[in-house]
């Protein structure tokens, strides 16, 4: 990208949209396994291995909790842009200006319906490499609505063509 984005959510940006509860669920399940299941068979083997599974155990979910919390859709006075990530080398953003976005879609479901968790895909006119696609985005729905509105604002302002 190009030196107009910011390392982080800047100040003037609106945020639109986070992970959902349903992004959770696998790393429910997972904590689950491993504190339900592999850290009492680690009791039964040795309270050394015990510790250790709970110390991997809770590094392991606590950064998958983390790294959801991280993922964040907003868009600024440029464009609609993801921040996410937690360590140094992981965090980024990612983005399609508003010159250069074709439309925002959400995909319908039953259990996107049910949930409110919708995946959302900001389409580039030029490129699919550079498109934005999140699953379980909360109210993904509400959130493309919102990013449409304002591309429509701005092409009718003369902003963008």
């Amino acid at each position: 990208m190009e030196q107009d984005n910011a390392g982080q959510v800047g100040a003037g940006a609106i945020v639109v949209g986070t992970k959902s509860w349903v992004a959770y669920l696998g790393t429910l399940l997972l904590a689950a396994v491993l504190f339900g299941g592999l850290l009492p068979l680690a009791f039964i083997w040795n309270e050394t291995a015990a510790a250790v599974v709970l110390a991997v155990s809770a590094l392991i979910v606590g950064y998958r909790i983390l790294s959801l919390r991280s993922v964040q859709l907003y868009y600024d006075d440029i464009g609609v842009w993801v921040y996410s990530g937690i360590l140094p080398w992981k965090k980024g953003l990612d983005g399609v200006k508003w010159r250069d976005m074709d439309e925002a879609v959400f995909e319908p479901g039953f259990w996107g319906w049910v949930s409110g968790s919708y995946s959302v895909r900001i389409g580039h006119r030029f490129t699919k490499n550079s498109e934005i696609y999140l699953t379980h985005i909360g109210g993904g729905r509400d959130a493309v609505v919102r990013l449409n509105k304002k591309q429509q604002e701005l092409m009718r302002a003369g902003v963008i063509d």
